[in-house]
């Protein structure tokens, strides 16, 4: 009996070529279900994502979708070509949220390689891509760079052509705040503090300053599965235990970004949307039965071309380990072992 070859066991490292671009399947269309899994997922409690009525008295038609779900969803297109066979995603830079995203909007993604790296040992190499995010009417609503290690198929094989060469792309390490996009609309003037759950504005964060979200969420199996399933990411090492060695499923990094983001409510209620994210890493794997906390550090400030509307920089860290905020990295400089996710991003904030 002759094996059919009409499957598809994704691109590894050597299948890349500079330049290459992708043209991601499947569209996807946004709904309230989304939105309602989303916050059946994590403990989200953004009013501008929350609420029609509070998003209409900020100058917004309605209520968009959570940043996040959109960058998921805009991600998880992505992976039946970038990163189906990948060891682990590495990191983020460039990440522009260009566009609010509503039910009711498709989304599809576009990738090129615009970097890529054969490891000495031979068996992976590293590939960069940019991912821009498309709404049906061809709008842009995200972009950003990420970088992954990709298995090799033939470990003989050469690194690939016409590239041989290690090509590493020379990434911004921030994102400027005059390239920082607000909104159409949005506009704090009404803003109603008691509603939005939190006082603090942008003027009460000071550089330099550490907040513990306090809070932990335990990670269940199923639901990280779940999660991963809604933004339609074929990741074999999320879900097949045969996909790793150990035996484990790996949950998915956004899942873990999303977590932290939701936790961070707890000191940052105001901190409505994010804008950028300027570098990320996921700096060890996180399980099921993890329980994740989150803290923030605020790295800088700027004022936004919109009046009333102010920037915050924060580096936002998930850690398996209560009451370490502020606590990043050994004497030597390596990240501590309980460290899960070091992000450095942008949020848009009342002033």
């Amino acid at each position: 009996m002759s094996q059919s070859s009409k499957t598809n066991a994704g691109f590894f490292f050597e299948d890349y070529a500079l330049g290459q671009v992708f043209d991601h399947a499947t569209p996807r269309t946004v709904t309230e279900g989304d939105r309602a899994l989303y916050l059946a997922l994590y403990p989200n409690r953004f009013a501008l994502t929350s609420a029609d009525s509070f998003a209409q008295s900020c100058g917004l038609p309605r209520s968009p979708v959570e940043d996040l779900l959109a960058f998921h969803v805009i991600f998880g297109k992505t992976v039946p070509d970038i990163s189906l066979n990948a060891v682990a995603n590495l990191g983020y830079a460039e990440g522009r949220f260009l566009a609010p995203v509503y039910p009711g909007d498709t989304l599809a993604s576009r990738s090129e390689v615009i970097g890529l790296k054969q490891n000495s040992n031979g068996k992976t190499g590293i590939v960069w891509v940019r991912t821009t995010g498309l709404r049906q009417d061809g709008a842009v609503v995200l972009e950003y760079c990420r970088w992954v290690m990709v298995r090799k198929r033939d470990v003989d094989a050469p690194a690939p052509t016409p590239t041989p060469t290690p090509v590493v792309p020379d990434l911004a390490k921030t994102v400027v705040p005059e390239a920082l996009i607000v909104p159409e609309g949005l506009n704090f003037a009404d803003y109603d503090a008691s509603l939005a759950g939190s006082r603090w504005r942008w003027g009460d964060y000071t550089v330099g300053e550490v907040i513990d979200h306090v809070d932990g969420v335990t990670i269940e199996e199923a639901e990280h599965m779940m999660a991963t399933r809604l933004w339609q990411n074929t990741a074999k090492v999320h879900f097949n235990t045969a996909a790793r060695p150990d035996g484990r499923r790996l949950i998915y990094g956004g899942h873990v970004i999303s977590l932290a983001r939701a936790l961070s409510f707890n000191g940052l209620g105001n901190a409505q949307l994010v804008a950028a994210i300027n570098a990320g890493s996921h700096v060890n794997p996180c399980f099921a039965g993890d329980t994740v906390y989150a803290w923030s550090e605020v790295l800088d400030t700027a004022q936004t071309r919109r009046p009333g509307v102010g920037a915050l920089r924060l580096r936002l860290v998930a850690t398996r380990a209560m009451g370490t905020a502020g606590q990043l990295r050994d004497a030597e400089g390596a990240y501590l072992d309980h460290i899960l996710l070091d992000l450095d991003l942008w949020v848009l904030i009342p002033t």
